[in-house]
């Protein structure tokens, strides 16, 4: 059976490399973009409703992470294998390591979130936070917390579809149920979020009168920060269910058959080792951000909001390099597959050299229109919105002069991680975060008086510290190795 190739971009392991990786890199690059349409929903709706509900998923966006990623290491997982096996032509043991991704996983999702509901109170006690935070923000950002938790397993459901099927080759799949879910999630949000009675929806599409007509028959007055998850929730489930159809209904992906979810030791045993430090990567990446927030947090409500609006900004300009780096691990892992590491390495030169160029344009973009941007997400009514939109345009100017690196940072980390290196990405990730971020921004901002200026500065520098070590590292090539037994391969 011939290797899978992206729709309508000829062979990932054969031929021309430009136009396979373009085709593979492009829907991956809007699905994230639709990803962050989620987040940026609910910062556009609850901008409108108060900052403190803008502070207040900032306080609870790396407190989620931090448990998702537990399950989303896993997801890199099943892209690993899925992706080698399919380069080796091997389809039908790329189906059973779909099975077996999707079974292990959803296990792990349903303890998750039990476990995040249940210790919400708890992670948020741990943090310090000023008299305003702790008041005001902190009681919303729990109420938001327990809902996500709660749907935590469709939430998963979506993520492993998406890292399967990329991993197969196809991911425009994936972008348009990407698509459906985003925006059932727009419409519901600012319903979910303010009711009927004085819904800023209606205003903005012209359409007087309806919404008091509606609030006359329903008494519905929404549920505030709780109604943003509730809707990001409901969206999410109806993705999984489409996701579910097409890796199992269709021929868009690996051949999945129910035995395929009889766990299987051998195929545990490869997903656990390659699982276990992608997922204590992203786990460390959350704590290291929970103890960035838990120093950010000690400024006033508007520097946490502009630090988590900022974040939000700087996650959606950084999706050509991330989109690049999941093709590339990707291409990788199937020329890995197929036994040729020399177009591996070929592949992830090209892809470092275009997002480096393509965030350097970003970056210019970022740092002249920063405050236009910024504004657009947050209603101008108030003195203190007017100070986190100031706050927020000087943070994205100074992250803009990463931008260029982390170009680099996306496509070398995806180049480990598709060989199955996913110690080496985790050492690089934490390097940048724990080695570089963290002591920065805790040196510049409390030791030596720079406020927020630090906390900006320090993200910025440690991203740049990591880019630099992981692309000398990666100079050495050791890396061209595959984690699947070809001889085993060929006899199944």
């Amino acid at each position: 059976m011939p290797t899978t190739p992206p729709p309508d971009g000829g062979s990932l392991t054969e031929g021309d490399l430009r136009r396979p990786m373009f085709a593979l890199a492009w829907p991956i690059i809007v699905t994230e973009l639709l990803q962050v349409a989620y987040n940026l929903a609910d910062t556009i709706w609850l901008g409108r409703l108060s900052t403190d509900a803008v502070a207040a998923i900032s306080l609870a966006f790396p407190l989620i992470f931090l448990l998702i990623s537990v399950g989303g290491g896993f997801t890199v997982a099943g892209t690993i294998l899925v992706a080698q096996y399919t380069g080796a032509k091997e389809e039908g043991s790329a189906g059973v390591v779909a099975g077996q991704t999707f079974a292990f996983i959803s296990i792990i999702a349903v303890v998750v979130g039990l476990l995040g509901f249940a210790s919400t109170d708890l992670m948020l006690g741990v943090l310090p936070s000023s008299a305003a935070t702790a008041g005001q923000v902190i009681p919303h950002a729990g109420d938001y917390m327990r809902v996500f938790f709660l749907g935590l397993p469709f939430l998963f459901g979506f993520f492993v579809f998406s890292s399967l099927m990329r991993g197969y080759g196809n991911t425009r799949a994936p972008m348009v149920v990407m698509f459906i879910s985003v925006a059932i999630n727009v419409l519901v949000d600012p319903i979910f979020i303010f009711g009927f009675e004085s819904n800023p929806l209606f205003g903005m599409l012209g359409i007087r009168g309806v919404e008091s007509t509606l609030f006359a028959a329903t008494g519905f007055e929404g549920y505030g920060v709780t109604g943003a998850a509730i809707a990001t929730v409901l969206s999410r489930a109806v993705a999984t269910v489409i996701g579910l159809y097409v890796i199992f209904g269709t021929s868009a992906g690996p051949d999945v058959s129910v035995s395929d979810f009889v766990p299987q030791r051998e195929y545990i045993e490869k997903i656990i080792r390659l699982g276990v430090p992608s997922a204590l990567e992203q786990s460390a990446s959350a704590l290291g951000f929970i103890t960035l927030t838990a120093m950010v947090v000690t400024f006033a409500p508007e520097v946490v909001a502009a630090y988590g609006l900022g974040n939000r900004l700087t996650s959606l300009v950084f999706l050509p390099a991330l989109g690049l780096g999941r093709a590339t691990d990707t291409i990788v892992g199937q020329n890995l597959g197929a036994e040729k590491p020399e177009r591996a390495e070929r592949a992830v030169w090209l892809a470092a050299k275009v997002g480096a160029s393509v965030m350097v344009v970003i970056g210019v973009v970022a740092f002249l229109f920063a405050e236009p941007i910024v504004s657009v997400f947050i209603d101008t009514g108030t003195d203190s919105a007017t100070k986190t939109i100031e706050l927020g345009a000087e943070y994205i100017r100074v992250r803009a002069f990463e931008f260029g690196f982390i170009g680099v940072l996306q496509t070398v980390l995806g180049a480990y991680r598709g060989a199955g290196n996913t110690k080496t990405a985790l050492a690089f990730s934490l390097f940048a975060l724990w080695f570089g971020r963290i002591p920065i921004v805790y040196y510049l901002s409390f030791m030596q008086g720079f406020g927020e200026m630090g906390i900006w500065i320090g993200m910025a520098v440690g991203q740049i510290l990591g880019a630099i070590a992981a692309a000398a590292w990666f100079t050495r090539g050791t890396w061209k190795r595959a984690v699947i037994d070809h001889s085993e391969a060929a006899m199944e």
